[in-house]
């Protein structure tokens, strides 16, 4: 069978990190549409979240000649220099969940603000649901540059305005480093007797807070986001009550479309498309996560 695409261009992801399931996933998309394609392709990551690191990878990339970059931004004001430095050479940038505020061909990612409502909606009724109706909730963060999981803190936030009985606490950052959250959900249970739930904003803090949470015999509500085999276990064991579930696989396999057709000329369409989530629960279905 012959490629749809004969030119032999070389196209990068670099995500904010090789550890995290999620950008596996993603990884496996943008791989897939590139078979397809005919075109080179290359993941490169921090093998742990490092900003500068990030933004050095970035750099390689560009000297090594890549036509096209999907970039998940550890650092959106950071790394925006480098993109534009990058652009002024040609390359045609593709942000995938994550974007810098330098201007891009398209972004694919998910509506985090939306998102984070919706998280909020699903914790209010959780607590409803076991008649808590009033207490504090923590909320456990990545770090405060990172837009993606600040927004689905602010609509989390906001979504709760609704409800002054509950009091929304400070956000505790942690990089998303599953031991450093499991810390900070121990510390928000020691410091908050009325502690009646957790929201984690990724992977890695969906993960610590779970972990925190099996070990305390509390009816402490945990909402995360992301999915592992591990966090779907503690939803079915009922650890954790539910968790949003994005589509990192989708950003991966048309951002590459996306990148390809940005380098063929074609229209590429809107500046930003929400691949959505999906609220996983005890109710859901089982799935299989690749």
């Amino acid at each position: 069978m012959d490629h749809i695409v004969n030119e032999k261009y070389k196209i990068y992801l670099i995500t904010m990190d090789k550890s995290d399931q999620f950008w596996k996933v993603m990884d496996n998309g943008a791989r897939e549409m590139a078979s397809m394609l005919g075109v080179t392709y290359e993941w490169d990551a921090p093998l742990t979240r490092d900003v500068n690191r990030q933004i050095q990878i970035f750099n390689n990339a560009v000297a090594a000649g890549a036509d096209a970059i999907m970039l998940a931004a550890s650092d959106p004001l950071k790394i925006s220099g480098a993109v534009e430095e990058a652009k002024a050479k040609g390359v045609k940038i593709i942000y995938v969940d994550a974007p810098a505020f330098e201007e891009a061909v398209i972004t694919l990612a998910t509506d985090n603000y939306t998102a984070g409502k919706i998280a909020g909606e699903n914790m209010f009724y959780e607590l409803e649901e076991i008649g808590v109706t009033y207490g504090s909730i923590g909320i456990i963060g990545v770090t405060p540059e990172n837009r993606t999981t600040v927004n689905r803190e602010m609509g989390f936030r906001d979504y709760f305005k609704l409800f002054v009985r509950y009091q929304i606490l400070e956000t505790i950052y942690t990089n998303g480093d599953p031991e450093l959250a499991k810390q900070a959900t121990e510390k928000y249970i020691r410091d908050n007797p009325n502690l009646v739930g957790v929201f984690s904003t990724n992977e890695g803090s969906t993960l610590g807070m779970g972990y925190a949470l099996r070990e305390y015999d509390k009816n402490i509500i945990g909402i995360g986001f992301d999915i592992t085999e591990i966090i779907q276990e503690m939803i079915r064991d009922n650890t954790i009550k539910a968790t949003l579930v994005q589509n990192p696989f989708t950003m991966g396999y048309l951002g590459m479309a996306q990148a390809v057709a940005a380098l063929r000329g074609f229209d590429t369409g809107p500046q930003f498309i929400n691949t959505g989530v999906t609220v996983v629960n005890i109710y859901t279905p089982s799935r299989v996560f690749s």
